[in-house]
């Protein structure tokens, strides 16, 4: 299913598509499973496991013996696990997928022919569609609102249909293409940040440095979405992404901009805790 080569240690991939699975349970599968249907075959798989407690990952990598299978002892959370994959990765570029979303066919040669045509580009994002309902929308790349506030574009609007290529400002780690000694120069993801919001960052620090992002909208996946942390409105996942979007901002955006927008996006991040506070 995966690069024949990908147990050869002298051959080196095109692509090193990783997977960074914690609790994943029976999607874990399903993204393999569609993963081992893609129609760019220059390519290996790392599943990196972060404790996973449901013997989901075992599973998979006893299912799909030609994937790299890591088993990382603990939970490292996605940043630090999609870093130390990239440590141990060999293609030039790295595609991130998570182990709840699962690509179309064509996902990968689509990034790749991507990288034809802007070869000066490093990273690029995709169109994710909801898995329950692929007529709406799980985004298109990551926005930043004037405020400081990302957001996946378009999320849970209705798929537009067929969309140009164009600038994002950020690309959404659960479905990337990114240049891995780029990525892992630049510093990788934040590890302080455990999940959410690393990608925005990592997609901060490129702008600043006058590196772009490009969505590509005919690379699709389905992705169920927050299936490790207990769902968007669990305390798990309401804290880490509270902390971390004021982190990302706090600590990328240039002083002058940070003194004239800070407080709406400290009003904001109170109001969004208040409203999550009453359900």
């Amino acid at each position: 299913m995966a690069w024949v080569g990908a147990k050869d240690k002298s051959l080196t991939p095109a692509v090193s598509i990783v997977v960074v699975a914690y609790q994943s349970g029976r999607h874990l599968e399903t993204c393999l499973a569609a993963l081992a249907t893609q129609g760019f075959t220059d390519h290996e798989i790392i599943l990196l496991d972060n404790a996973s407690a449901d013997g989901a990952p075992q599973a998979a990598a006893a299912a799909h013996p030609l994937v790299r299978f890591v088993e990382a002892g603990e939970n490292l959370g996605f940043a630090a696990g999609v870093n130390r994959a990239a440590r141990l990765a060999r293609g030039r570029w790295m595609a991130l997928i998570n182990p709840d979303a699962f690509a179309d066919p064509d996902w990968l040669a689509t990034l790749m022919a991507a990288t034809q045509t802007w070869p000066a580009v490093k990273c690029f994002s995709s169109r994710q569609l909801m898995a329950d309902d692929p007529s709406r929308l799980d985004g298109l790349g990551d926005v930043m609102s004037g405020a400081g506030f990302p957001f996946r574009g378009g999320y849970t609007g209705r798929d537009p249909g067929p969309v140009a290529p164009g600038e994002v400002f950020s690309a959404c780690g659960g479905a990337m293409l990114v240049d891995r000694d780029f990525f892992l120069k630049l510093g990788g993801f934040d590890e302080r940040l455990f999940c959410y919001c690393e990608d925005v960052d990592f997609g901060y620090r490129m702008r600043l440095i006058g590196e772009p992002t490009i969505v590509v909208p005919a690379a699709v996946v389905r992705h169920v979405g927050s299936t490790a942390s207990g769902g968007p409105r669990s305390t798990f996942a309401v804290f880490h992404g509270t902390r971390n979007r004021l982190w990302v901002y706090v600590k990328n955006t240039p002083p002058l901009l940070l003194g004239l927008t800070l407080p709406l996006h400290l009003l904001t991040t109170a109001l969004l805790f208040l409203r999550h506070a009453d359900r």
